[in-house]
């Protein structure tokens, strides 16, 4: 049964079964009745859980407070920015009645006719409309300045080709929407928010990302700028990670927000705006685990150590659980997350396959040897060592462990990604290496059609001009022409 439970399609086989069987498998979430929505189980939640206690802690730090904003935006507030109805436009959940009816035939119910909407309402597909609606009325002179807001919420975007966690019609996200009296605070923010996003990644999901800006053909509709985070997973693509858009004061002029500046001028406004979403879930799982199940850092594991008992009766469950019930507390008030699993319904196998799985960092086993011996097994998720060890002094060597796993981690995904970011000088070159799962740094001329035609060639987009690199300039890979700079080119999710 153990065999059965870990049963994985490999990711050589077919990397994107892999990732769907192990969603599936490890009990993180499934398809709901609702096409194209997902259900998220209690195991993939505690992992989200994680992400948003850590979030939440630092945007706080940063000075940022929570809000609510309706679910529901007027279809007028959309038509204000652009840019922005453009952008969003084709993935819109429109919401044109407010009742039901019993039909003729008392069988079901029927949307009533009588019941259209005056105006038809969108279930948020992002929420910069109807809180810079909002702002007008807390906005009036610079000393209501800077707002500095975020929410916690769902967003509804149409899709037709969804995937757990990756793209789903309905996801779960953090929104930050802030207000600033000068052009360089909201850029200022915009980047320190990027940073902060960079920082989470790295030290938390243990996943090493590049910092850099969007080009104008993939920034947020209605951006000024979008500063981003781009992760490589395990088959080559890149995930976005993170994004922080420096809006200018297009939504301050489409939302007629003013304000009064120190020298009683009348000003609109700066804005940004940034989020993740439940989508990290998903590049967690592709930059770290592996054919037997999931590889979470302990940072974001919800049970960061497991201990099972192996025991031959009752008298010796009661011997184990009394020489680890102090290990059980002493490592719960140093913060770590423990379980000891002593159910009796499963066997120690199929708990180390469960376990295995669902990426639990720590694996502690004790035995009747063990209890003989002052010993006990301690296995590592990241590399599926085993060794058995003393009993004294075991809590700080888990300490030491999960600390050292995390630092691990991190260390094989980034050393993964600097064999696979390569350059590219010529179109053959760049596509051959493309093929081959990398991410490409290449010359490209700057202009929409290059890159419209790369992208069509190749499947291959911009992901961003990095923050750092190479600025040496060179020749376009595709026509030949003056290149500034490289960028980072790759195939995405």
């Amino acid at each position: 049964m153990a065999k059965e439970l870990k049963e994985l399609t490999k990711r050589s086989d077919n990397y994107s079964q892999w990732y769907q069987d192990l969603v599936i498998k490890a009990d993180l979430a499934e398809n709901s009745a609702v096409r194209g929505c997902m259900v998220i189980k209690p195991y993939g939640y505690a992992i989200w859980e994680k992400m948003q206690r850590i979030l939440d802690d630092k945007f706080k730090e940063t000075g940022h407070v929570n809000a609510y904003f309706p679910l529901l935006i007027p279809k007028s507030f959309l038509s204000k920015e652009a840019e922005h109805v453009e952008g969003f436009a084709k993935e819109c959940a429109v919401v044109t009645h407010y009742r039901l009816r019993m039909n003729a035939d008392k069988t079901g119910v029927e949307v009533d006719p009588n019941a259209k909407l005056e105006e038809e309402l969108i279930i948020r597909p992002t929420s910069e409309t109807i809180i810079w609606n909002t702002y007008r009325n807390w906005i009036q002179s610079y000393r209501d300045l800077p707002i500095l807001c975020n929410q916690w919420a769902n967003v509804m975007r149409w899709e037709m080709r969804t995937r757990l966690f990756l793209r789903t019609a309905e996801f779960l996200w953090q929104e930050g929407h802030t207000a600033h009296a000068t052009k360089e605070e909201a850029e200022q923010e915009a980047r320190m928010i990027q940073d902060l996003y960079a920082d989470f990644a790295e030290n938390y999901m243990a996943m090493p990302v590049i910092k850099g800006v969007k080009t104008v053909s993939e920034r947020f509709a209605g951006a000024v700028d979008t500063f981003t985070i781009e992760a490589m997973m395990q088959d080559g693509k890149a995930l976005q990670a993170g994004t922080s858009h420096f809006l200018g004061q297009n939504f301050g002029k489409a939302f007629d927000v003013t304000f009064i500046d120190k020298n009683g001028k009348t000003e609109y406004a700066w804005a940004t705006s940034w989020g993740v979403s439940t989508r990290l879930i998903g590049a967690l799982i592709m930059a770290h685990s592996d054919d037997n199940g999931l590889v979470l850092p302990p940072h974001l594991a919800p049970i960061q150590v497991v201990i099972v008992p192996i025991y031959r009766n009752e008298e010796q469950l009661g011997r184990i659980s009394a020489k680890v019930s102090g290990l059980v507390a002493n490592l719960k008030k140093v913060g770590v997350s423990v379980k000891y699993d002593d159910s009796d319904n499963k066997k120690p196998g199929w708990k180390f396959a469960e376990y295995e799985l669902k990426g639990v960092p720590v694996r502690l086993a004790m035995g009747g040897r063990d209890l003989e011996n002052n010993t006990i097994e301690v296995m590592r998720r990241d590399t599926l060592e085993k060794e058995t060890v003393s009993f004294e002094g075991i809590e700080e060597r888990v300490q030491a462990l999960l600390a050292e796993i995390q630092k691990n981690i991190y260390q094989k995904a980034y050393d993964y990604r600097a064999v696979h970011i390569v350059e590219a000088d010529t179109y053959d070159d760049f596509k051959a290496k493309l093929d081959e799962g990398n991410f490409i740094l290449a010359h490209w001329d700057g202009t929409l059609e290059t890159e419209e035609q790369i992208k069509d060639e190749t499947k291959a987009t911009i992901r961003c001009i990095p923050a750092e690199g190479d600025t040496t300039p060179g020749k376009c890979i595709l026509t030949g022409k003056p290149s500034a700079r490289r960028v980072l080119f790759a195939r995405s999710y």
